[in-house]
């Protein structure tokens, strides 16, 4: 039997040998950790942006150069609102992350995957030194943008990527983009709280991007005949050699194998090395739309929470600041993140529709308690924080496992670009929504 399974081209040495699937594992739970970094650390540094560029605008004395804890009131309002909502800084966080993933699976399989993670590389870089060099909101919102392309690119790229690696490396991938949000709100949090600039803190992040270039290059063990700097177009190989079965995502050999008979070489090649026409990937996105709606909905009232809502949850009488608040925030709700991603080692759910209704009554709740004040300690916040990034966690990791387990080999890695759509689509319209709830409450 061993014998048999090391003669398939498609599966190396001892199935790639324990050490390979481990050092695989890692890789992607590093590219999962450096890829959401950037995206993290912007919406963590929202509100310093956003109060930075208000403080340089204004004619009050320039406050002391470790002074991160500036509150902008507007004084005709009963909340500490700054005037620029920080769904500012989120929608030019992932309005070109979905852009891109509308448009890039039906292209990105031209480009490859070698010069994407370039890409994704350089732009990480751009964005950290463009927010820490800014002095204007534009140029803070365009390096936010580079980080979003990024972000978005990378995540789309890795998930089809992760097809051509055995299925495991999605619980790695999970956990690290889960552990992105965990260390880019806190380290934040604690640079800027030890009495650091932002602008220091995000020239020290600047490792975050390397890490992501050694881990893709250097950390994984990529399968023989890989498209690392050649075109790849899915399910599609020149010849009908057994050139084209290396190529064949991995992930099959984790497929269930209770038929009666074994298909032919014949029939196995002919399944794997049809291109998908444009016709084949609308077919695909429709039976994406069970998984895309509600992952759109979860992301959509948990962003709307995040900044539309937390901004407005400040409770003067605490020991923590306003931006100290919105820091741990932010912290806590990624906290929930990681745990809930780096779950699916243990225990899967299905019912993502279920998360989809907790998430939005979790959104109504905290509206009420937006415009009636009635909750008096952060603490209250913080347990709902919480229990918000479990569910949102829950709903992304969940969501892209049963897609890889349900969908065809030959169309799993435009399944799984195609599907990324689906959070930043919820965060894109969350965003939109949350400039006239901000608006309506600061007017109050």
């Amino acid at each position: 039997m061993d014998r048999a399974l090391n003669s398939d081209p498609v599966i190396t040495a001892d199935t790639e040998g324990r050490f390979q699937r481990w050092r695989n594992w890692i890789g992607f739970w590093l590219l999962g950790l450096c890829n959401n970094f950037a995206y993290v650390v912007m919406l963590s540094a929202a509100h310093d942006i956003l109060q930075k560029q208000e403080s340089q605008n204004t004619t009050t004395p320039t406050p002391a150069p470790n002074e991160t804890n500036i509150e902008i009131r507007n004084s005709s309002s009963r909340y500490d609102c700054n005037p620029v909502s920080t769904a500012a800084v989120l929608l030019a966080d992932i309005l070109p992350t979905l852009i891109i993933k509308f448009t890039a699976p039906f292209y990105i399989h031209k480009v490859p995957y070698g010069f994407r993670v370039l890409v994704c590389f350089l732009t990480a870089v751009v964005s950290f030194l463009m927010v820490s060099f800014s002095s204007t909101i534009l140029m803070s919102i365009t390096g936010v943008i580079f980080a979003s392309i990024s972000s978005g690119l990378g995540e789309l790229s890795f998930l089809s990527l992760s097809v051509f690696f055995s299925r495991d490396v999605l619980s790695g991938w999970g956990s690290g983009t889960g552990a992105a949000g965990v260390a880019g709100a806190f380290l934040y949090s604690a640079f800027t709280q030890a009495g650091l600039t932002p602008q220091v803190t995000l020239w020290i992040m600047l490792v975050v991007p390397v890490i992501l270039a050694v881990s893709y290059f250097f950390l994984l063990v990529f399968p023989p005949s890989f498209p690392q700097w050649r075109r790849h177009e899915v399910g599609h190989s020149p010849s009908r050699t057994a050139n084209s079965q290396e190529r064949r995502p991995l992930i099959e050999e984790e497929t269930d194998t209770d038929e009666d008979s074994e298909p032919t070489q014949e029939e196995q090649e002919d399944k794997h090395t049809g291109p998908l026409t444009f016709t084949d990937q609308l077919h695909i996105i429709k039976g994406l739309l069970k998984f895309i709606f509600p992952l759109s909905v979860v992301y959509f009232a948990e962003y709307f929470i995040n900044q539309g809502l937390l901004e407005l949850l400040y409770f003067p009488d605490s020991s923590l600041s306003h931006s100290e608040q919105y820091r741990w925030y932010q912290t806590l709700y990624q906290i929930g993140v990681f745990v809930s991603r780096s779950s699916l080692i243990c225990f899967k759910i299905r019912k993502i529709f279920l998360m989809s209704l907790l998430q939005c009554v979790n959104a109504v709740l905290l509206v009420f308690a937006v415009y009636y004040q009635f909750l008096h300690y952060p603490w209250v916040v913080f347990i709902i924080v919480l229990y918000e990034g479990l569910l949102g966690g829950a709903a992304y990791v969940n969501t892209f496992h049963f897609i890889s387990e349900e969908t065809a080999e030959r169309e799993r890695e435009f399944a799984m670009a195609a599907a990324s759509v689906g959070d930043s689509l919820g965060i894109a319209l969350s965003a939109a929504a949350s400039f006239p709830v901000h608006h309506y409450f600061c007017s109050l």
